[in-house]
């Protein structure tokens, strides 16, 4: 049976966000490890899965700056996971897209990803897991540009 919250000691918004964060980075790293991927890989993956960004929105995204972007792309490209081609609205600027290469690495990664979260919140009743979905969606929906 699930802990209820009040049978829950409070670590604080701080500390059990910080704890959160871990246990969902360690999962991620597990998952992205089993494919020869870094997490940052794993996240550049999951934004490209459905929106082609430019480098700088992605980079605003991904919370990295320009040159830690350019050189986690360049990687991805070897790799032949991404592509950059020429924005069609401005020459300077180059847009970033998944391959069909990533995109099957992304469909086998997806199910393991879900997996592990899905294992983290196997403790909590259904009624829980919605709760901490809405609340985390309301989290994070003013800081998701993308």
């Amino acid at each position: 049976m699930a802990n209820e919250p009040e049978d829950v000691a409070d670590l604080g918004i701080v500390d059990s966000l910080a704890q959160l964060s871990f246990l969902v980075q360690a999962a991620l790293g597990k998952v992205a490890a089993e494919h020869g991927l870094s997490v940052a890989q794993l996240r550049l993956l999951g934004v490209l899965r459905d929106r082609t960004p430019g480098m700088q929105e992605l980079a605003h995204h991904l919370g990295l700056d320009k040159s830690s972007m350019t050189g986690l792309v360049d990687r991805a490209e070897r790799r032949d996971l991404v592509r950059r081609s020429p924005s069609p609205h401005d020459r300077r600027s180059l847009l970033v897209s998944i391959t069909p290469e990533g995109q099957d690495l992304v469909r086998r990664c997806e199910p393991e990803v879900e997996r592990q979260i899905q294992d983290l919140t196997a403790h909590l009743t259904d009624a829980q897991r919605g709760r901490l979905s809405l609340l985390a969606s309301a989290l994070v929906s003013p800081h998701t540009p993308i």
